[in-house]
Formats: C-alpha cells, structure tokens, sequence
C-alpha cells in the first residue's frame, strides 16, 4: 500500500517541465535529425516519447510502465507501417523505466535478449543524467538492426518515405 501510494505521489510530482528540462529543445532538435538521417538508411519507422508519469487510470490499477509504452505504440501509429517495422523507444521519467516495443516485422529477427541488453546500457546513461548519449546510442543500436533486414537500395528521398513523424513526442 505504502509502495503504491509512493509511486502515484512520485508518478503526480513530475509535470512536463521534468520532461523539457531531461529533453531541452536543443536536445529534441538533435534526436528528431538522428531519427531522420537513420530512417534515410532503411525502411523502418522509429519513434521516441518521453512521459514524466503515467496518467491516474494506470496508477489506480499499477500498470507497469510496458502496458504504458505498448499503449503509445498503437496511438502514436507506430504498428502502422507499411512493413511492421516500427520501433518505439519510451522512458517512463517517474518509475525510471525504459521500454522498447518493435513491431512484427522487425521482432521476429531480433531476440527479446538483445533488446533487454540495449535497454541495459540505456539505463547505464540515463542514471548518469547523460540521457542524450543514451538516446543517441539507442538510435544507432535500433538502426543497425533495422539496416540489417531493412536495408533501403535507395537511401535519400527516393528510397523510404518517412511514414511518422520524427520528433520524439514529450509528455
């Protein structure tokens, strides 16, 4: 009981000025072009969103952070692509939690193994308040994997059309 009254206090606390002041504008200007440049090189869609903290409805029933970021997935169109090979990479601020969810076409090439050691070295940086290089390296861990079955013949305009938006979402 103690515990989950905690985390809705903790969960209540962060706003979205927690989540500009861990994504400054100069910082999502930097992610939204690497998201760009890497989506030039292969045929996925790649979306970050960062929450602060989870809506009430996930607290009163203690959802955990991947029910939040499957969630996401689906109402940021993610799983919409032409080759079902949107990746979401979300961090929860409040429950300090990262979750990558990767469509079909994309997981059936890539152990769960791999995405849990990416997640590893992502929770190394972020507890060094270095959420940038933990972003960055993210992104280019995702498009390695997404160049590796996803390859573009054409990389530039001719060769992928961008399918999502690039700019992570902040929430």
């Amino acid at each position: 009981m103690l515990t989950s009254l905690s985390r809705t206090l903790k969960h209540l606390w962060l706003d979205a000025d927690d989540t500009r002041r861990a994504i400054p504008p100069d910082l999502l200007t930097r992610l939204m072009q690497r998201v760009a440049a890497s989506e030039k090189r292969h045929s996925g869609e790649i979306r970050i969103c960062v929450e602060a903290g989870l809506p009430l409805s996930y607290l009163w029933r203690g959802a955990p952070a991947r029910e939040r970021a499957v969630t996401l997935f689906g109402k940021l169109r993610v799983w919409d692509t032409e080759h079902n090979n949107g990746v979401l990479i979300y961090l929860l601020l409040a429950d300090h939690a990262i979750e990558i969810v990767a469509d079909r076409g994309l997981a059936r090439h890539v152990s769960a193994v791999q995405w849990q050691a990416m997640v590893a070295r992502m929770g190394e940086a972020f507890r060094n308040g270095r959420y940038e290089d933990g972003l960055t390296q993210a992104l280019e861990e995702t498009s390695a994997l997404l160049m590796a079955h996803f390859a573009v013949d054409t990389p530039g305009p001719g060769g992928n059309p961008n399918e999502l938006p690039d700019t992570p979402v902040l929430r």
